[in-house]
């Protein structure tokens, strides 16, 4: 059984200036996926959507989305009776709350809006930023780690841990299972499976469903939002149920891309 080591997430500390550990892997998360858009449009040069010099523009709309869409998707699909309540709710972010589901739309919408720009269809700017997102994922994993938050559901297994600040139980270290299922090893298949020419749509597709998939399964061992709980069967929660029509967009995607191929 192991114990949560209970990390400052204050990382440094200027008297009235406050720096979190969280905020640094948001930071962390953009500035190493800057370097591997970079990388692989030098790499890559016949499947990438934008030129070297338009990384940088491409970088702000996808920082962007992740923040805005992040928190307002975070409000709709988890707290959205507070928001009723009071629409002011969305700017606190202090209080934190932020959705991968609602930071992947909002992806995915400014990139539509800069692939018009720059004359590039969605799909062919989502196939070459898809493989690039897991890494901000494992940033952000890490970040919920260090805060001591997102914790799972009790467990005897060896590898149990007690978050003193939740209760005495042993828990699924389950923001850790995250990192390595969506961060490393998500990384590694669309790296691997994006190195060939794929058709269009295909890495895409393989991303909705290699994700979906890892986040559903993960949920049965993450406890569920408190002031939500269980939706239905007292199993399904809110990040399967977000996660079903992913894997089933990914699934059309791959069957579009290669009946077209």
């Amino acid at each position: 059984m192991l114990t949560f080591p209970q990390i400052d997430p204050v990382a440094v500390n200027l008297g009235p200036i406050q720096v979190h550990w969280y905020g640094l892997m948001y930071l962390l998360a953009f500035l190493g996926g800057y370097w591997l858009l970079r990388y692989r449009i030098r790499v890559q040069p016949l499947t990438t959507p934008v030129t070297p010099a338009q990384a940088s523009d491409w970088l702000f709309y996808i920082v962007l989305g992740a923040v805005l869409g992040g928190r307002i998707g975070y409000i709709i699909f988890y707290n959205f009776d507070a928001f009723l309540a009071n629409p002011l709710v969305l700017f606190k972010v202090w209080q934190g709350g932020m959705s991968f589901h609602g930071g992947f739309l909002g992806v995915l919408v400014t990139s539509w809006l800069y692939g018009r720009k720059i004359g590039a269809t969605v799909m062919h700017m989502t196939d070459f930023i898809a493989p690039i997102i897991p890494f901000g994922l494992l940033c952000g994993r890490i970040g919920n780690f260090i805060n001591g938050e997102l914790w799972g559901r009790p467990t005897s297994l060896p590898w149990g841990m007690v978050f003193p600040h939740v209760d005495a139980l042993a828990r699924h270290p389950s923001m850790l299972y995250q990192a390595l299922l969506e961060g490393v090893a998500l990384w590694l298949i669309l790296w691997i499976f994006s190195i060939k020419v794929r058709p269009r749509c295909a890495v895409s597709g393989m991303f909705l469903i290699c994700y979906g998939i890892f986040r559903f399964f993960v949920e049965f061992v993450r406890e569920p939002d408190e002031h939500i709980g269980f939706l239905a069967f007292d199993w399904l929660t809110m990040g399967q149920l977000l996660c079903m029509p992913m894997i089933l967009f990914g699934v059309a995607l791959m069957i579009i891309a290669y009946r077209n191929h």
